[in-house]
């Protein structure tokens, strides 16, 4: 099975809801409660925001077979990108998969000289990736998450 990273379309966005609905539950148990994650992919990955999203920024899609495994979504502005969102199928996870979805994207920003992200600080899995691809920690702050208060750690890759 060849894994394939190209740009999402409309039809992958059954697939990318699938995605997001397991790794968040996978991702945020235990940090985040349940009601609260599915209120936020009920509407942060709703069919019209998709929509906005595959159009008006880089969405990324890692496939196998046709079937979406993981995706990243980045939006930039004039040299600064924003990963907005890299989540990747809890079943594939360790096999390069989110790497490769992180630097065809940065490859395809062509010209940005730094990339954000934001991650919880009891998401250790994401703070270690982020840490081995070289972003560091720039604030930790208070975010306030449909009522329930997060710690989220900003960090930052440099190229």
């Amino acid at each position: 099975m060849k894994m394939l990273i190209r740009k999402a379309v409309m039809k992958d966005i059954t697939d990318i809801q699938k995605v997001a609905k397991e790794t968040w539950n996978d991702t945020y148990e235990g940090i985040i409660p349940r009601v609260i994650q599915d209120r936020f992919i009920a509407s942060a990955y709703s069919d019209e925001n998709l929509e906005r999203r595959i159009t008006k920024s880089l969405f990324l899609v890692a496939t196998v077979n046709d079937s979406v495994i993981g995706f990243a979504n980045f939006f930039s502005k004039q040299t600064e990108a924003v990963l907005g969102a890299i989540y990747i199928d809890p079943s594939e996870h360790g096999k390069g998969i989110g790497s490769e979805l992180l630097f065809t994207g940065i490859k395809e920003l062509n010209g940005i000289t730094r990339v954000l992200v934001e991650v919880e600080t009891g998401n250790e899995g994401g703070v270690a990736f982020y840490q081995a691809k070289g972003f560091y920690f720039v604030e930790e702050y208070d975010d306030h998450f449909d009522g329930h208060v997060l710690k989220t750690k900003r960090m930052a890759l440099d190229l």
